[in-house]
């Protein structure tokens, strides 16, 4: 490609070169958030802002995928329960993860006490399994269907 883009390690464009993208939740309930993370899909905490569980911010690595959780309020700011309208937002927002086999996924999810929807294949050609995280994030799970 010419004019700086290049498409090879990384992306260069006009200079600015790229070689990744991590997303960043707001959590209401950290330890909550970090149990979904870590112990039902296998993410593993990386870096975080203090020891434990309870951290107002936390990098979380599975292979090669990066993940930050920040809580959405300070400790001594939380309510006691989640504000309905920010959260009803979250459904807004959607992580999409390449899994070779989503019916596998979603038994292993329905296992674990997540409620998974079955997988579906989309018009676009692919097949799916959604869940929601412990804040109301979607996630999906999907390849490319067969046939």
């Amino acid at each position: 490609m010419s004019g700086g883009t290049s498409l090879d390690e990384g992306v260069t464009l006009m200079g600015l070169n790229l070689a990744g993208f991590v997303p960043l939740l707001q959590v209401f309930d950290m330890p909550r958030s970090v149990a979904f993370y870590r112990d039902v899909l296998g993410f593993e905490v990386v870096a975080q802002s203090e020891p434990g569980d309870d951290f107002d911010w936390g990098m979380l690595r599975r292979d090669t995928m990066l993940l930050m959780l920040n809580t959405a309020y300070e400790k001594n700011h939380r309510p006691a329960a989640p504000d309905p309208d920010r959260t009803a937002a979250h459904d807004d927002t959607a992580l999409f993860f390449d899994c070779e086999d989503p019916d596998a996924a979603y038994a292993y999810l329905c296992e674990k006490g997540v409620s998974a929807k079955p997988s579906v294949v989309t018009d676009y050609g692919m097949k799916q399994v959604y869940v929601a995280d412990p804040d109301g994030y979607r996630l999906c799970f999907q390849c490319q269907a067969a046939g």
